[in-house]
């Protein structure tokens, strides 16, 4: 494909990745209020978010396949409408079962438009090129994260829009994605005999995860960590994934290869991306909130305050794309992202309800700059490995697990928060002589903040300000094991041809015969 052509085609894949990226980031900070409208609480306001990422990591790898095997912009249509009717019931839901339950089935569509966009862009243009078009990818991307909350914030302070149009927004991008697509995109159709789809080895690691966040949710508050649930729901969950482990062993063509992710360099991009996961969804959803419940800032200010940690994406993808490009190297941008994304996290690690806001923006950009600089390009390191038959399987192996850290860690944080802030309201409610008990209790535990008593609301932001450090800890862990693996990466220059090269052995036999 021409230049011109390539650009042609990108722009509706930068449409359908804008539309998918745009429907996390304006949710992110009108949640809290919309939680709060729907009388939900902090475990409900996790899972609307785990919900639709935990859909999205159980489908990406089948979706990467589907890629491998049938037409790709067949399929890129299909996930468009999915994604575009599920969006619409979020934005009719009427209470908070409804919202998870549509979430969910929104979250196949969103793991379709990205993996599927990736895995296009992949069949037309070769990795050492690729990082050159990865920078508008990392400027699209960018732009969704800066405007979404800005525009989220501005839709739910807009008494006559309301935080439904948060969803509802999407409808016409969708309509104009599939449009341009229609016209612009023309590729092969790929038609292969005896087709094999892993459908049990998807729903065993579905059900497996499933269980294993259900557990981390609970555990702590409606049961004990030694008790006879744990033991059922954890040790579930480790069976099931343990059989999904032997299901992707036997099986003609697994979901996650596993021949793909044993190889060294792929385990160890696999294993620098759960961190990643775990920066670029744990930071947007509970900094949102933090601002909201623990700062007092409305969903506008709450948009406006992120802006650091987006214009950090924007800037260091754009920059490190074009300098991938022209150096062949991933490996010095990673290590350079992991580095500035563990000093981010350690700098969250440290704030309460009353830090400095130009020291928040200088930890948001540190984590900014460090997703941008390492997301995408651990995604090239595991490309540039495989031949172009496999591109799809290993391209949603791993966005599977990238989107797998970002599930878990949602869903973890978001325990570990509800834990903190439910033992330091009770201790401010005591403190300050209020009842524990009863409705002071449920009044403490609600996010309609605006409806609290005025000593009651005191408490409540304090205690999400000050416990959010504390879930920042936990991802700056998680970011030293992801720097760790990335330091053991072997340095390799990006490939110039769409295909690996055939072996020597192989080219050397066929010239004796």
């Amino acid at each position: 494909m021409t230049h011109r052509q390539i650009l042609e085609a990108l722009s509706g894949l930068l449409l359908v990745l804008f539309v998918a990226m745009i429907s996390g980031t304006i949710v992110s900070v009108a949640l809290p209020q919309i939680i709060g409208a729907l009388d939900g609480n902090q475990s409900q306001y996790t899972w609307v978010v785990t919900a639709s990422l935990l859909a999205s990591t159980a489908s990406t790898p089948i979706w990467g396949k589907l890629a491998d095997l049938f037409n790709k912009k067949l399929l890129l249509q299909i996930s468009i409408v999915i994604f575009m009717v599920s969006s619409l019931a979020c934005g009719f839901a009427q209470n908070t079962g409804q919202l998870i339950a549509f979430r969910a089935v929104q979250g196949l569509g969103m793991g379709a438009l990205q993996i599927l966009a990736q895995v296009i862009i992949a069949a037309m243009i070769s990795p050492k090129e690729r990082g050159r078009y990865n920078g508008y990818l990392g400027a699209v991307m960018a732009v969704a994260t800066v405007g979404g909350p800005l525009l989220g914030g501005l839709i739910a302070d807009t008494s006559w829009l309301g935080w439904r149009w948060c969803f509802f927004i999407a409808v016409p991008f969708t309509i104009a994605a599939f449009a341009l697509l229609a016209k612009t995109l023309h590729l092969p159709t790929v038609r292969r005999a005896n087709v094999s789809i892993d459908y049990w080895g998807a729903t065993l690691i579905a059900a497996g995860v499933s269980i294993l966040l259900i557990w981390v949710t609970f555990v702590g508050n409606d049961f004990d960590w030694l008790s006879w649930q744990t033991a059922a729901l954890a040790g579930g969950g480790v069976v099931l994934l343990a059989l999904a482990t032997w299901v992707e062993s036997v099986v003609r063509e697994p979901v996650v290869p596993l021949h793909v992710i044993r190889r060294r360099t792929p385990a160890l991009a696999i294993l620098a991306s759960l961190a990643v996961g775990m920066a670029m969804f744990g930071g947007s959803v509970f900094l949102g909130q933090y601002f909201q419940i623990g700062r007092g800032f409305s969903p506008t200010e709450a948009g406006l305050l992120t802006i650091p940690m987006m214009a950090g994406v924007l800037l260091s993808s754009t920059i490190s794309g074009r300098m991938v490009s022209n150096t062949g190297r991933t490996k010095p941008y990673i290590l350079v992202g992991l580095v500035v994304l563990l000093a981010g996290f350690g700098g969250l690690a440290t704030i309460d309800h009353e830090t400095s806001l130009v020291l928040l923006s200088v930890y948001m950009l540190a984590v900014g700059i460090g997703v941008g600089m390492s997301m995408q390009n651990l995604v090239l390191v595991i490309q540039n490995t495989v031949p172009l038959s496999e591109i799809g399987a290993a391209s949603g192996a791993v966005t599977f697990f990238r989107s797998l850290g970002g599930t878990v860690g949602v869903s973890v944080l978001g325990a570990v928060l509800a834990n903190r802030v439910a033992t330091s309201i009770s201790e401010g409610l005591a403190k300050a002589g209020i009842p524990t008990g009863g409705d002071a209790a449920a009044a403490g535990g609600s996010l309609n903040i605006a409806a609290l008593p005025d000593p009651i609301k005191e408490i409540v932001r304090s205690a999400y300000g000050d416990a959010t450090g504390h879930i920042f800890l936990v991802s700056t862990a998680i970011a030293a094991v992801g720097l760790v693996a990335a330091a053991f990466l072997k340095p390799a220059r990006l490939r110039d041809s769409l295909d690996l090269p055939a072996p020597p052995a192989k080219e050397e036999a066929v010239t004796g015969a």
